[in-house]
Order: C-alpha cells, then sequence, then structure tokens
C-alpha cells in the first residue's frame, strides 16, 4: 500500500479475524487505524444522558487534507488531552469513537467495512467512500468552544 502512512505490509493475514485486540503486535494495532480522521473532531457529551455528538470543529494537529496528525508521535506534547488510545483503555472511551472505528467495531464484535484499508488494499478507500473528514473540518483555534455546538454533526 504505497499511498498508506501506516505500514500495514507483512502483517497476519486477516489478523482482525482471529486475534483479539489484547494480543495485537503494536504494527497490528496500528494498522487498525483506517486513517478517517475522525476521532481528531472535538465532541461535546451530554452530562445528564452520556450522549456524544461530533462536531466539524478538528484538533489543532489535524491535516484534514491527509486526515492525519500533524504530531502523531509527540501529539502528548501539544495537546495534553488528547487520548491515546490502547487496548487498556479502549473499552472506557470506545463510546467516544466513531461508529465506524475498526477498534470500536472490533471492540463491539462487528467486522471491519469493505473500504477499510485492512479490506481493500489502499489508503484511498476511505475517502473514496465519503467515510473522512477530508477538506470539511474547521480548525478549532477559529471557534470559541463555546460555539462548538452550533458546528455539530448529525450523523457520524
Amino acid at each position: 500500500m504505497s499511498d498508506d502512512v501506516i505500514p500495514r505490509d507483512h502483517l497476519r493475514p486477516r489478523f482482525w479475524d482471529s486475534v483479539p485486540l489484547t494480543s495485537m503486535t503494536p504494527r497490528e494495532w496500528e494498522a487498525l487505524c483506517d486513517g478517517c480522521g475522525k476521532c481528531c473532531l472535538n465532541k461535546l457529551e451530554d452530562a445528564d444522558t452520556g450522549e456524544v455528538a461530533f462536531t466539524r470543529v478538528a484538533c489543532r494537529l489535524l491535516d484534514d487534507q491527509t486526515c492525519r496528525c500533524a504530531h502523531y508521535e509527540t501529539r502528548k506534547q501539544f495537546v495534553p488531552e488528547c487520548v491515546v488510545l490502547t487496548p487498556k483503555t479502549l473499552p472506557s472511551i470506545a463510546y467516544w469513537l466513531p461508529r465506524t472505528c475498526a477498534y470500536r467495531l472490533l471492540h463491539e464484535g462487528a467486522p471491519l467495512f469493505d473500504w477499510h484499508p485492512l479490506i481493500s488494499g489502499t489508503a484511498q478507500s476511505v475517502h473514496d467512500a465519503d467515510e473522512s473528514v477530508q477538506g470539511w473540518t474547521i480548525p478549532e483555534y477559529e471557534v470559541d468552544e463555546d460555539d462548538w455546538e452550533d458546528h455539530i454533526i448529525e450523523d457520524l
């Protein structure tokens, strides 16, 4: 997958179907990311209901053309509140992930979508399927946090 910044070569065949999330290698874990960028959207959680609403307002580190973090390896230095997804943290934060997220899907026992790069063989498939945030986010520094509710995405 030459168009993919995530190394997905030399992995066990269809490991996501047979290997528990807690037993995946670090490379397999990272390969589950479909590159959609949805997890980098700022969210609002209703204190009474626990309902999570995604906004069009993206983390300041998200490049909305590549749907990648501009400083992935050192992101916590720039955004201390960034949540690092691990097999240990997944159960408590899965509800914050988009419904299409491979980590959430596998955690809930659901299969990956056909457009996922591990299935399609290309990182471009997530964008071609209109499942990424490519080109439609607003950087968080352009919107006051009190106005994020004006940018809620109804179905994500």
